[in-house]
Parts: structure tokens; sequence; C-alpha cells
């Protein structure tokens, strides 16, 4: 993913959603996003990555505005499986 979705909690419109330190948190590591997996079936409401989910972009933005890559970030960039100047950097992402 390049882009953000509309409800990625990066997003500064979420601006009173979660503490920069709580982001911070979501964007130290491996960071699905919520449209690429499932829900469990028990109702809770937990999010289950299946084989298809992807990196959440707004996590990927945030840490790349910080001059901040995670480890698996630098990984996966000298593998050739990301690409951070294919991010949309203009993304309203705080």
């Amino acid at each position: 993913m390049t882009t953000p979705c509309t409800d990625c909690p990066f997003l500064r419109k979420f601006k009173h959603g979660y503490s920069l330190a709580r982001l911070r948190d979501f964007a130290r590591g491996e960071f699905h996003c919520h449209r690429t997996g499932d829900c469990d079936d028990e109702g809770t409401g937990d999010f289950i990555p299946n084989a298809k989910s992807q990196h959440c972009a707004g996590a990927l933005i945030f840490n790349e505005k910080r001059n901040q890559p995670h480890q698996m970030m630098r990984i996966a960039e000298r593998f050739g499986r990301y690409d951070r100047t294919k991010l949309n950097m203009k993304a309203a992402v705080r």
C-alpha cells in the first residue's frame, strides 16, 4: 500500500483518536492495515491478519516523515520488497 485508507488512525483528521505515543507504538513494528485483514468470528472485533494483509501505509509514512524506519522496513528495502519513494508523502499523516 502507498496511501493510507480513509479510516487510517495515522491521519491528522483523527488527532484526538490516539496519542502520538500510541501511534509510535503501532508504527514500531508490523502494523497491518485494518482493511486488509479479518475480524474474529467471536465478535470481539479483534483484527486477524491473513495471507493478503498488507502493512499500513499510514504507519510507513508516519515513520518515514520522522526519518525513523523500523528494522523490518530497512530489511524489506534491501530485499527490494519496500520502496519508500512510492509512498504518498503528501497524505495527511500526523
